[in-house]
């Protein structure tokens, strides 16, 4: 039977950078909140046409293409890390500079909706994932970025980075839509 993951992780589970997604998720069942949540994302993002994928809310900030690819980068290298992790893998885990990420892929160029399908696709993937843990699993720590980390950390911080990034299109690139 699938765990059902209600608890949340303690600061010293995580990197203090990644609160602030933390932060974001309720208490609950997180994997009823992730179906729950982007099921909204992708209705909005569904919502955006080809042309307004393009924007940008100020020059030299990320596209909408470019934020929904981003999204789908960090939610396959945090599973990938929780993953390796919850399998007892003890190998320290490089970092990675988002910025190169989008830089050396062009996001602008492809389909937005093929992007979100393919955010879809990684969602489906990282829920699958995230069910087959057990307890023990959510509770190894391993290391990511030079700071330790725990699997349950990583299951909240794919959920509040998927928050983040959609309160920002909320807030900052959907205004400019209906404009």
């Amino acid at each position: 039977m699938p765990l059902t993951i209600l608890s949340r992780p303690d600061a010293t589970e995580y990197a203090p950078y990644y609160g602030k997604y933390i932060s974001l998720i309720p208490a609950g069942d997180l994997i009823k909140s992730m179906n729950e949540q982007f099921e909204r994302t992708v209705a909005t993002l569904s919502r955006i046409s080809e042309a307004q994928s393009l924007t940008r809310y100020e020059p030299g900030k990320w596209s909408i293409k470019e934020v929904a690819g981003h999204m789908v980068d960090t939610e396959r290298i945090m599973s990938y890390r929780a993953l390796r992790i919850a399998r007892g893998d003890e190998t320290p885990l490089p970092g990675f500079e988002q910025e190169d990420y989008v830089r050396n892929t062009n996001f602008d160029a492809r389909p937005f909706a093929e992007i979100v399908l393919e955010l879809q696709a990684v969602r489906q993937a990282t829920l699958a994932l995230f069910r087959s843990f057990e307890e023990a699993a959510l509770r190894r720590r391993g290391t990511a970025s030079n700071f330790a980390v725990s699997v349950l950390a990583l299951t909240h911080i794919v959920a509040g980075h998927e928050r983040h990034h959609m309160n920002v299109l909320q807030t900052k690139y959907l205004p400019l839509l209906k404009a």
